[in-house]
C-alpha cells in the first residue's frame, strides 16, 4: 500500500493575514523513491516571517505557484533513501516544505547529529533563520563592542531573542522590545536582557531615553515602521542600523514595497550606517563558525532559546498568523 503525503499548497494570494480559504490541505499518494534521492517524515517545521512573503506573486524568495506546496525549513527522519550517505533513521534538515512526506534530491539534505541538540534546536538555536541568522547578524553588521548599547525589537521571537543574547555575550549592555508584560518578563529573568520595553503598554521613546541617556550604538530590527524611526531619532554618532527583517510589513503585498523610515536622514547627521543582510547569501565559513559557536554556547547553558509548538497541518494559516500576531515567544514550530 503507497504511503500518504499530506500537503499545505497555495489556494489563492492572501490578502493582509493569512486565513484558512489562502491554503488547502491535499493528499496524495507517493510512488518510489527516485534515484539519489531521499524520503523524509517531517517532525518539525519552522513557522518564519519569510513564508510570508513567498506567497506573494513576486518575491525576493523563490514565489510559491498557485497550487503549489508552501515553503518551509524542517526537520526529520529519512524513512527511505536512495542516494548514498543516507540510511533509514537519520535525522535531516533542509528544506521539507509543509507536507508530511518530502522527497527530495540528497544534496538539499544535511544530515544532523541528534546527540550533539535536539532536533528542533536544528531550525531554533541552530537554525539557519534564527540563531544563525542572529549571529550574523550581531558580530558580522552590526559589530557590536563591549560597553555598547544594543536594542533589538521582535526582541522575544527567535531572531531576537537570541540577538541579544548573543549581544549580551560580547558584552553589550542588551535593550529588548517586545509586545507583552510576559514577554518582557521572559527576556529580562530568563534571557539575562538588562532592560525590556512593552511597546503595547509603554511609550517606546521615552523608555528608550530612560534606559539609554546617551542613545544607541547597535539597533537589531526585526520590525521595521514606527519602531524603526524611534530607534533612528535616539542612535548615537557611529551607531549601526542591522537591518533583519520589518514583520509590521508584511501583511500586505510585499512585492509593491514597504514603508520605510522617514528619519534616516539620522544617518548622516551622526555620521552612522544603516546595512540589510540576506543569511543565505552569508559566506558558508561564517555560517559554519556561527553554527559550532552557537551549539557550544546552547550546550554550555550560555544562551537557551524557547519552542512554541503548535500541531497539525490543518491549522497552518491560523499558527502563521499567530507568527504576525505576536503570539508566541522563542521559535514558532509546527508539527505536521
Amino acid at each position: 500500500m503507497a504511503a500518504i503525503n499530506r500537503k499545505v499548497v497555495l489556494a489563492r494570494r492572501p490578502q493582509g493575514l493569512p486565513v484558512d480559504a489562502d491554503f488547502r490541505v491535499e493528499e496524495e499518494a507517493v510512488g518510489e523513491v527516485p534515484s539519489g534521492e531521499v524520503r523524509v517524515a517531517v517532525e518539525h517545521l519552522a513557522i518564519d516571517a519569510f513564508i510570508r512573503t513567498v506567497l506573494e506573486e513576486s518575491s525576493y524568495h523563490p514565489s510559491v505557484p498557485l497550487g503549489g506546496t508552501v515553503t518551509a525549513f524542517g526537520v526529520g527522519r529519512v524513512v527511505e533513501s536512495r542516494a548514498p550517505g543516507f540510511s533509514p533513521g537519520d535525522a535531516v534538515r533542509g528544506p521539507l516544505l509543509a507536507q508530511s512526506l518530502a522527497t527530495l534530491p540528497a544534496r538539499s539534505l544535511e544530515k544532523l547529529d541528534a546527540e550533539r541538540a535536539p532536533l528542533t534546536a536544528y531550525l531554533g538555536a541552530l537554525g539557519l533563520t534564527s540563531g544563525v541568522t542572529a549571529y550574523v547578524g550581531v558580530r558580522q553588521v552590526g559589530a557590536v563592542k563591549p560597553g555598547e548599547v544594543f536594542v533589538v525589537s521582535g526582541a522575544a521571537g527567535g531572531v531576537g531573542a537570541m540577538a541579544g543574547q548573543i549581544a549580551r555575550i560580547d558584552g553589550a549592555r542588551t535593550i529588548g522590545i517586545a509586545g507583552s508584560a510576559d514577554k518582557v518578563d521572559h527576556l529580562v529573568k530568563d534571557l539575562g536582557f538588562d532592560a525590556a520595553i512593552d511597546y503595547k503598554r509603554e511609550d517606546v521613546a521615552a523608555r528608550l531615553r530612560e534606559l539609554a541617556p546617551e542613545g544607541i550604538d547597535v539597533f537589531f530590527d526585526n520590525v521595521g515602521g514606527e519602531i524603526l524611526d524611534v530607534a533612528l531619532d535616539q542612535i548615537r554618532v557611529g551607531a549601526r542600523v542591522v537591518i533583519c527583517g520589518a514583520i509590521s510589513q508584511y501583511h500586505g503585498d510585499v512585492g509593491s514595497g514597504v514603508r520605510g523610515p522617514s528619519l534616516y536622514l539620522r544617518l548622516a547627521e551622526r555620521n552612522a550606517r544603516m546595512e540589510g543582510f540576506a543569511v543565505n547569501a552569508c559566506p558558508e565559513p561564517i555560517v559554519a563558525e556561527a553554527e559550532e559557536t552557537l551549539a557550544g554556547w546552547l550546550a554550555g547553558g550560555e544562551i537557551q532559546l524557547h519552542e512554541h509548538v503548535e500541531h497539525g497541518l490543518d491549522r497552518f494559516a491560523e499558527v502563521l498568523a499567530l507568527l504576525f500576531e505576536g503570539g508566541h515567544v522563542g521559535k514558532l514550530l509546527l508539527a505536521p
